[in-house]
């Protein structure tokens, strides 16, 4: 039988995959990142909720050879790739952890009214 509550290191490592890369190329790359974001609250913002999204956008925000380029062309495939990956990480732990909201149905339990005992066959149709 397999145990439900394996790859917990898995999970916690993807999870905080992208927080630690962000990081990283915040303390790497003041210059750059401050020439991305004029203000402290988007990229915090940015650090809790869409940590891809953001930085996938300081990157694509960051001078190019010919000076400051900044989003054009296939640089929205990309942060639209980031931002679908930061939506389904969202939606993806909310559905895995749907039996721990109260109110919730649990979903291993049959609709009323039909409970039949272990070992009887369902009721068939009546002969006419």
């Amino acid at each position: 039988m397999r145990n439900r509550s394996s790859g917990g290191c898995l999970t916690a490592f993807v999870a905080l995959f992208a927080r630690i890369a962000l990081l990283t190329m915040w303390l790497s790359r003041p210059v750059a990142w401050n020439m991305a974001f004029s203000t402290a609250i988007v990229p915090c913002l940015g650090f809790l909720f869409m940590p891809f999204t953001t930085m996938v956008y300081a990157w694509l925000m960051m001078p190019g050879t010919n000076g400051f380029t900044g989003i054009q062309g296939t640089d929205w495939l990309w942060l639209g790739l980031a931002a679908f990956s930061d939506i389904a990480s969202i939606a993806s732990a909310g559905y895995a952890n749907r039996q721990a909201i109260p109110g919730y149905p649990s979903g291993t339990t049959p609709p009323a009214g039909t409970t039949p005992s272990a070992g009887t066959p369902p009721p068939s149709a009546p002969a006419q």
